[in-house]
């Protein structure tokens, strides 16, 4: 990387490292059609390159506007048989009334209880509806902005609970500027404004939430206007805001080509990590981000499959933003609530496992009965998360420990006996261990 790019030596703040968990929220009038085909996971979508079906099949309902403008689309068919005619002027108008008595403030009880460190609601998505009250209106559209500051709501409530608080904004598509109906890269690459209106508002904008918020994380999304250099806005948030984060979409390839500094990667719908700079996993728990009414049981990962997938990352260096969509009303369904209660309830006990970690030599590995390990390091201690409840006894290839060497399950301060047989550290366990998603052991002197 370029040591003359500005802000290349910019080491990640600390909070960020060590919160490991965040909640992103995508809640909009997208929230009252709520359909999305379920057909395709979109992770699958990306890895199998085929982007025309990405588009038309897309499971993000949040993209509603798009898939609906693509003519045969499920979306498109779907709106018709339900809707007729009606437009999505008509959604926004419904999202005001039904989102206006919303108190956005208890969802942060829930997001503190299921372990979160911060909270980053969607402030704009692509349809270009505020969530907040701007003193920079849509000039293109009559009250496109929520009826109550719903953004402010929420970081004082997330503050107060001890959460940082970050803020999402769509820089690169605005539907109200540009009109939707894309089904490729290029086409979504020509739909980005790139007008002096365009680039005046999307910079008024993120200034007032910079100056209003003080966001801990400035998360844009798809690019920012090629007209306008991203450092510019870089510059005006990191004066204000020391420790802030931003990340990687305000331009992905000059990024990647180490042409702009980004404090973080944001594989989506992903876990593969990033060689390059810390990395963070933005995923529904869901299909979609924005609430689909369509999702079953069986279109979410299950309580365990969610806290395995946190260890997993985390062991490897990264952050877990797991989204929530909300009803038009307010409400998070409750298999979302239930999922993140059950993460709350893990992190419990085992969070030592998970904040203030760093990467341990080893990362990853199988047990001797065939169970997978990860590994966190905090201090002098190591966390051996073991997928499952072993019993008996369990192997781990490759560790080894000093003299004077200690080791624990998380949750009970009792010692546990332990000896290295050849290349394996061996627990002795009790017998009956419950079943869980993860069982973690710190282990003191381990090498």
């Amino acid at each position: 990387m370029s040591q003359t790019m500005p802000f290349a030596d910019r080491p990640i703040p600390t909070w960020y490292d060590d919160a490991k968990f965040g909640i992103f929220i995508h809640w909009g009038p997208y929230a009252v059609p709520c359909f999305a085909p379920l057909d395709h996971d979109m992770g699958d979508l990306f890895g199998s390159g085929n982007w025309t079906e990405a588009f038309r099949a897309s499971p993000y309902c949040e993209w509603y506007l798009n898939s609906w403008a693509l003519e045969g689309s499920p979306t498109a068919l779907h709106h018709a048989a339900t809707y007729g005619e009606r437009g999505y002027d008509s959604f926004v108008e419904e999202f005001r009334d039904r989102s206006g008595g919303v108190d956005v403030a208890h969802w942060a009880d829930l997001f503190a209880a299921a372990g979160a460190r911060y909270v980053v609601p969607v402030t704009k998505h692509h349809d270009g509806f505020l969530m907040w009250q701007s003193g920079i209106p849509n000039p293109n559209r009559s009250g496109w902005m929520a009826e109550r500051d719903h953004v402010g709501e929420l970081a004082e409530a997330s503050r107060s609970r001890g959460m940082r608080f970050g803020t999402y904004y769509s820089g690169g598509l605005d539907w109200t500027f540009s009109k939707p109906g894309f089904d490729s890269i290029m086409g979504m690459v020509q739909n980005i404004p790139v007008t002096t209106e365009y680039c005046e508002y999307v910079t008024a904008h993120v200034r007032e939430l910079t100056d209003r918020y003080s966001p801990s994380l400035m998360w844009n999304d798809i690019a920012w206007p090629m007209p306008l250099d991203p450092n510019d806005m870089f510059r005006y948030y990191y004066d204000r805001v020391p420790d802030g984060i931003v990340n990687d979409r305000w331009n992905i390839i000059a990024v990647k080509q180490g042409k702009l500094h980004a404090d973080i990667d944001t594989p989506e719908y992903s876990t593969t990590a990033s060689s390059d700079r810390k990395w963070e996993v933005c995923r529904g728990i869901g299909r979609s981000f924005g609430y689909n009414r369509m999702e079953t049981e069986a279109t979410m990962p299950t309580a365990d499959e969610l806290v395995w997938m946190l260890v997993d990352i985390v062991a490897r260096g990264g952050n877990l933003l797991l989204n929530v969509g909300p009803t038009a009303d307010g409400q998070i369904p409750m298999a979302q609530a239930a999922r993140l209660t059950a993460l709350g309830w893990w992190l419990r006990v085992n969070g030592e496992a998970i904040y203030g970690t760093r990467l341990w030599r080893i990362q990853s590995g199988v047990t001797g009965d065939g169970r997978q390990v990860r590994y966190t390091a905090n201090g002098d201690i190591v966390h051996a998360c073991i997928e499952g409840g072993p019993s008996g006894e369990v192997r781990l290839p490759g560790v080894s420990v000093s003299q004077g060497s200690s080791v624990r399950m998380l949750g009970n301060s009792r010692e546990l006996a332990h000896r290295v047989d050849g290349d394996e550290l061996v627990i002795s366990l009790v017998d009956h261990l419950p079943a869980s998603p993860a069982t973690v052991f710190a282990i003191t002197g381990a090498r």
